[in-house]
């Protein structure tokens, strides 16, 4: 578990945050923030200390300006997964911008009054409030349309990673399922039900998210025309791309883009952090 105190001010112009872990946060005084769907789109928040929000792998945010303190923790996924009886796979949340719940805020509490004191109990006293975080996480926030039982049957872990390699690999290329199977050795058929069971998603629907998570990064880093983007992205013709892209977006990539002034976005040493991580 990772923990630090973050405050947020005044910003030049909107960003997108986009967030890579499992992370809690909460109001150590009350504050507001400027955030959402669209940099054209924003709407200020208030918060009250204690109140809290959730971010999870991939979800997506613009932030404006804004005046709080906040505690954020990161859970990991080896807490998550052991919040599931130790169910091998990847633990899918629900993101929550604003949320109460009184016995996160008061494992934060603790986190933060641990923090203040300079960490004097040691990892083993941040481990265990990091288990009692993430087993609160998976009985009131966990995706319900992929119940963790779900994994049980499915791929192995080693399995499951050379498949997801394999994809990354073959991005541009148009994949097929037999392609797929045989890059982990079993039947057409045994693998699609297995990958579903693992991934709670059809091969063809994990193939499509990651081409658009890559698409996503290419439109908001690089002067790749949108038609360029499709093609490095294994899509044959820009309009079945933009079609994908509207339907797990809900904006075509012309309008993802034009998000993005100069297409650059901050780095995220520029978002100054009331103190270092504190890597426990």
């Amino acid at each position: 578990m990772r923990v630090a105190a973050e405050v947020r001010g005044p910003v030049k112009e909107p960003y997108l945050q986009v967030h890579k872990e499992n992370a809690l946060g909460m109001l150590l005084r009350p504050g507001s923030m400027e955030f959402g769907p669209r940099r054209s789109a924003l709407t200020r928040t208030t918060f009250n200390a204690g109140e809290m929000g959730l971010c999870t792998p991939h979800a997506e945010q613009w932030i404006g300006n804004a005046d709080m303190e906040h505690l954020i923790v990161i859970i990991s996924d080896a807490a998550l997964t052991a919040a599931c009886d130790g169910v091998s796979g990847s633990v899918e949340l629900h993101p929550r911008w604003k949320m109460t719940d009184a016995r996160l805020s008061s494992l934060l509490a603790a986190v933060n009054s641990e923090r203040v004191a300079g960490f004097p109990s040691g990892r083993l006293f941040l481990d265990s409030v990091e288990q009692a975080l993430a087993a609160a996480l998976i009985n009131g926030y966990a995706v319900r349309h992929r119940p963790v039982r779900t994994y049980r049957g499915g791929l192995s872990p080693v399995r499951l990673r050379k498949v997801k390699e394999f994809v990354h690999a073959k991005m541009e290329d148009e994949l097929s399922l037999g392609e797929l199977a045989r890059s982990v050795g079993l039947s057409t058929a045994h693998f699609a039900e297995m990958f579903r069971k693992s991934m709670g998603e059809t091969p063809h629907q994990f193939v499509l998210r990651v081409r658009i998570e890559r698409a996503k990064e290419m439109l908001r880093s690089a002067e790749s025309r949108v038609l360029d983007v499709a093609i490095a992205c294994g899509f044959k013709t820009q309009q079945h791309f933009a079609r994908v892209f509207r339907q797990l977006c809900g904006a075509t990539p012309t309008e993802y883009r034009g998000e993005f002034p100069r297409h650059v976005l901050p780095r995220s040493s520029e978002i100054n952090f009331h103190e270092h991580n504190q890597q426990v």
